[in-house]
């Protein structure tokens, strides 16, 4: 068993990064030729009648045809009827590499069976929601603790969402400030407060649709890295009663498609100190999978606040909470007291199998290593794509972070909405994302949105080579 502690082997070089991410953003687009992209195209309307049957359909009973985003797939969204290890089959029986992962939660590989097994043993007892307490929701909590001693208190709720939803709650309640700042582009679920500054920086309200104004006007963001410009918010809100808290995804926006510098997250608490505001991690996808001390083990850095989401629950719904130092999570309460207390409720949150899900998982990742082993995979899967880009002189940026891998073949999420042909820009890049997308899919991977790739404990050396050469019949075919 590898010594290391954490999926991140190197802190790759974050200026070298956007120095290759605004290379690509001035380059001409390199699509797939057309006659290959119609071929892919093909292949889904013959080999994937069924997925495109079930989800037609859909369309008159589900908004859309499908319940989740990350569902909406070009041509159109794959059903998926089996999953095992590294692999899942749509209704077809067309076999794909998960890269995906639901979108980051399943670090030790689909319906791993020392967790299934665990959760049958559970609901040959007990039914999967009672409204009552369940020795695992301690055993959970301990467990966490035991790895991340920042979280004095845990507090497990239904969703990632509600996590961030509780955290800014309760650093409003605790230190009795308005202002949160979080960083432009990152993600912290879909309240109203949140639908703001997403996707990239400095949009603000530009998707908030059907959300009242006055729900963020006591929301800012910052531009990644933007010490300068974070401590300039903090000075301008002390005139105003001050800021609640900083809220950040440790690696940067989206899971790091926009990298933070490796100090960044400790200037952000060092400033957070000296403005007497709360720090708040946001842990839903680094939570675990960069080890088991998350991204503030592998940083040195202690937030005040920390949400989890996805992993917590090992991949079975009911996945997310927060936690955090005792006195501020002492705030929590759902109940009326008729003291200040930050309302927090959630009629499945906690309930058995979520909470025996995550405990059993948690133990397998210290068993097996999980984090470690699925950052080797990341480091091989990267190291293999920046050779093929460079084998067909193509402008497109990987990095990864362990096991949350980054492709940039389009950059859409890499424009600057500042710039006047920002919205011409969004829909060619957005057509080229979506098309990348297909071209994996087709040849039997399924990654997020054609430009994140999750890797797991199931990803062998030989997923991975089979992987590479999926890859290399897309890049083969890109234009000249």
């Amino acid at each position: 068993m590898s010594d290391r502690e954490y999926a991140i082997s190197n802190w790759p070089d974050t200026k070298e990064i956007y120095e290759k991410i605004d290379k690509l953003l001035s380059s001409p687009l390199r699509p797939m030729k057309k006659e290959k992209m119609q071929e892919y195209v093909m292949h889904f309307m013959t080999k994937c009648a069924k997925s495109k049957a079930i989800t037609e359909e859909a369309k008159n009973y589900i908004p859309g045809g499908v319940q989740h985003n990350l569902a909406f797939n070009y041509p159109f969204p794959i059903a998926i009827e089996k999953s095992e290890g590294a692999y899942m089959w749509d209704v077809d029986g067309n076999k794909y590499i998960d890269f995906l992962q639901a979108g980051g939660p399943v670090i030790l590989g689909n319906n791993y069976k020392p967790v299934r097994d665990k959760v049958f043993e559970l609901l040959s007892n007990c039914a999967p929601a009672t409204g009552l307490f369940h020795e695992y929701e301690l055993k959970l909590a301990k467990i966490i603790n035991k790895h991340m001693p920042s979280i004095e208190l845990f507090r497990m709720l239904g969703s990632g969402t509600e996590g961030d939803l509780a955290a800014i709650r309760v650093a409003r309640t605790f230190t009795g400030k308005r202002k949160v700042i979080k960083v432009g582009a990152a993600y912290h679920g879909w309240s109203d407060q949140m639908v703001y500054g997403l996707h990239m920086p400095g949009t603000g309200t530009f998707e908030a649709h059907g959300i009242p104004s006055g729900c963020s006007c006591d929301t800012q963001e910052f531009f990644p890295n933007d010490i300068k410009g974070l401590r300039n918010l903090l000075e301008q809100n002390e005139k105003d009663g001050g800021t609640a808290a900083v809220l950040l995804e440790p690696l940067g926006p989206e899971s790091g498609t926009r990298p933070v510098n490796y100090d960044f997250n400790k200037k952000v608490r060092e400033l957070c100190d000296e403005f007497g505001t709360l720090l708040i991690f946001d842990e839903v996808v680094t939570g675990f999978r960069l080890g088991l001390g998350g991204a503030q083990g592998y940083f040195g850095v202690k937030p005040d606040l920390t949400v989890f989401g996805k992993i917590v629950a090992g991949g079975y719904p009911g996945a997310g909470g927060i936690g955090g130092r005792r006195d501020i999570m002492s705030c929590v309460a759902s109940g009326v007291e008729g003291k200040k207390r930050a309302y927090v409720g959630g009629t499945l949150s906690a309930n058995p199998l979520s909470c025996v899900a995550g405990y059993y998982t948690i133990k397998e990742i210290e068993r097996t290593n999980a984090a470690v082993k699925a950052g080797e995979a990341g480091d091989k899967l990267c190291k293999g794509l920046q050779k093929l880009i460079d084998k067909y002189s193509l402008p497109y940026v990987v990095y990864n972070h362990g096991s949350i891998c980054h492709l940039e073949t389009s950059g859409l999420l890499l424009l600057d909405a500042r710039k006047p042909n920002f919205l011409q820009e969004l829909k060619s890049r957005a057509v080229m994302l979506n098309a990348m997308g297909a071209a994996y899919m087709a040849e039997g991977m399924v990654t997020l949105a054609g430009s994140r790739i999750y890797t797991s404990l199931a990803d062998t050396d030989e997923v991975i080579d089979e992987a590479l050469v999926k890859f290399e019949n897309v890049f083969k075919n890109i234009e000249g």
